[in-house]
Formats: C-alpha cells, structure tokens, sequence
C-alpha cells in the first residue's frame, strides 16, 4: 500500500511540473452536462410508475395491514349493533361486501403492470382471475366467518366480469370465505351500476352493512362527475360511514381518479399526467401561499 501510495504521488508531481512548464493559457474544458432536473425525469417514466409507491404501501405497510384490520373490526360492531335491534318478524340480514380491494387482494396484478411497464387492460386481467391467485385482505376471511355462523347471509357484488365469476368463486372458497358460490357471488352483466344487485338482496334481506374500497359500492348518489360534488354527497351521508358503510382505503385506482380526468379515461398519458399535476394542490415558495388544484 505504501509502494502503490508513493508511485501515485510521484506520479502526480510530474504532471503538476509538466503542466507549469506548458504555456500559461489553456484551453477550458467543457463542464460535465448538469442532471435532468428531476421533473423532467418524472415526465419520461411510464405513467403507471407512479402507482408503485401505493401497491407497496398495500403490500407493505403495518399501516396499511392495520387499516384493514380497523375496517373490519368497525364492521364486526356495526353487524353487532344490527343483530340486537332485530325483530324477530323481521327479513334475514345480510352483509354486502365488494370483492377486489375489499376482501381480495388484487395489487400482485399490479405489481406485475409495473414491472412490465403495463396499465391494466381486459385481457390481460381476465387471465390474473383465471389464475385465482389473490390474498385475502387482513380481518376479511374472520369477520364474514363470523357474520355466517351469526346467521347472516354474505353476499359479494362484483365488478368482475361473468366470465371469470367461477375462478372468483374458486379464489374466494380456498381462503376459507364463507357462501362462495354462485347465489352469492354476483358480477357484472351490463353494467358497473350496483344498485340492481343491491336491491336483489334486499328482496328478501335488510341488509346491515355494505363494505368497499370505492364510494359506488354504497350507493349510485356518490356516482358525480367532480370532486366538490362526490365530497358534498359524502357530507350528506357522513351519518352512514362506520355505522352501516365501512371504507376500505385503495389509493392504486377508483372513481376517484377518472374524475381528475373528467370522465376522458382514453386521454394519452402525457393528458393524464397534465390533468394530475393540474388538480394538486402546492405550496407557493415565492407567495408563500398555496395554490389550489382543479
């Protein structure tokens, strides 16, 4: 080391001495090209890159685990609380609950979108429910066991298309969920609209409480084309969340987003991406004020 140390050092001086015997004025080098800005790096990934960071927050995160716990666990009060009003004339109860998001876990899809550099299309989700390979989300499996053995009938009302109605049935009865089966697994036929499911239900049923990760697994009302107009639908119902709603948290997707889009869900990504930045809300440096998103 000491060797290699001198060699280097000696080195060096004689570059120093030839460069003082050189003449006094010398061509300036280039200076290395600065890095893009970070924003400008942002603007070239894939638009789906930025959902990474909320798949891992879902797949991760205690936070998120216990999350779905809470959820759950306020869902077990609320069916308590239905169980001791009823009557005995009374319809059956029964807890209606959505299936991706909710009790399944569907982001291994997502995960696999991104590594592929992929956003979600029909096909391509048509053969993950075929696989029949998600998780069940944390407290789902213990607390619609429970709601069964109390003597209410579990319904799942699925935006899943028909075709893949088996391979659900199959996903949701290998990880122990109660009533899979085809009475009690309803999916989409030509609508997303819920509310023609729901009122099969309740043909026979009073239904006691509906569980989803997406504000239109309650109710049609919150179905509004802006933000100010699905948080004032929210404001009119806040007496139904934890009591007969429970909300599942999914920041990867929902209604949500195609608001931001104002419904145009076909917009190039480079039209996405402007129609997100547009709706953030940002701190000012320069006012010291914060600007308020579309």
């Amino acid at each position: 080391m000491r060797r290699a140390f001198s060699l280097t050092t000696s080195a060096a001086l004689l570059l120093a001495l030839a460069g003082c015997a050189s003449s006094g004025t010398q061509t300036p080098t280039a200076p290395a090209p600065r890095p893009a800005p970070l924003q400008d790096a942002a603007a070239q990934a894939p638009l789906s890159d930025q959902a990474m960071l909320a798949t891992l927050w879902i797949q991760r995160s205690a936070e998120f685990h216990a999350l779905s716990l809470q959820a759950f666990n306020v869902a077990h009060d609320c069916l308590n609380l239905a169980l001791a009003r009823r009557h005995a004339q009374d319809k059956p109860l029964a807890v209606v609950v959505d299936v991706d998001d909710t009790v399944l876990d569907t982001t291994s899809y997502g995960g696999w979108a991104l590594r592929e550099g992929r956003t979600y299309d029909s096909q391509s989700w048509a053969d993950w429910v075929d696989d029949a390979v998600s998780t069940a989300s944390p407290g789902a499996v213990e607390f619609l066991n429970y709601a069964h053995a109390s003597g209410v009938d579990v319904y799942y009302i699925t935006n899943r298309k028909a075709a893949g109605k088996q391979a659900t049935i199959a996903n949701l009865a290998a990880l122990g969920f109660p009533q899979a089966n085809a009475e009690h697994v309803m999916p989409r036929t030509d609508s997303s609209d819920k509310t023609a499911r729901r009122a099969r239900v309740t043909q026979e049923h009073d239904i006691a409480l509906l569980m989803g990760d997406n504000l239109g697994d309650f109710d049609q009302a919150f179905q509004q084309s802006t933000t100010r107009a699905r948080n004032a639908e929210v404001a009119r119902q806040a007496d139904q969340f934890g009591r007969r709603f429970v909300l599942l948290p999914n920041p990867t997707y929902g209604e949500w987003e195609g608001v931001l889009y104002d419904g145009n869900w076909s917009a190039s990504e480079r039209e996405k991406r402007a129609m997100r930045d547009a709706a953030l809300n940002a701190w000012q440096p320069e006012s010291g004020k914060v600007s308020q998103g579309k």
